[in-house]
């Protein structure tokens, strides 16, 4: 295996753990107001804007068909509503309620207080580094995947 081969597969298998973690980061923090990760994921990508099913999936990165199963239970659960899309007639647009804004509001401080002790062990400026840096290799993703696409 050439050298940028084992880099591709350190980052893959690095940022696989990565999602893990981070997953179970998010159920801790969700779980006590009766939230699933998965909720507060699709809950959060809906809080200050109404989004389609599929914008939600392509922001975060998860199939259609599992925004749609979540976003269902979040609207019979009251967290989420359905309004008509201007844009397309059949893809509605999800968008948080008061209860879905005021469960998100409630998991910030807990999210504050872990958000406080990773930026502390990380430090400040590293910490931003570090998201800067996973920013630009998402673009980089996905720029690589249009390319692919278009050909």
């Amino acid at each position: 295996m050439s050298d940028r081969q084992e880099l591709l597969s350190g980052m893959a298998v690095t940022v696989f753990k990565l999602n893990g973690q981070f997953l179970h980061v998010a159920e801790g923090l969700a779980r006590p107001v009766g939230l699933t990760a998965a909720h507060w994921q699709v809950l959060g990508a809906v809080t200050r804007t109404p989004l389609p099913v599929a914008g939600i999936a392509r922001e975060m990165g998860i199939t259609r068909q599992a925004v749609q199963r979540i976003a269902d239970l979040l609207a019979e659960s009251g967290m989420v509503e359905y309004l008509p899309n201007p844009a397309h007639r059949r893809a509605k647009l999800v968008t948080a309620t008061v209860q879905g804004r005021e469960a998100v509001r409630r998991i910030g401080p807990a999210h504050a207080a872990y958000a406080d002790r990773l930026c502390e062990a990380l430090g400040d400026d590293r910490a931003a580094a570090v998201h800067r840096l996973l920013r630009e290799l998402s673009d980089t993703l996905e720029r690589l995947a249009a390319e692919e696409d278009g050909r």
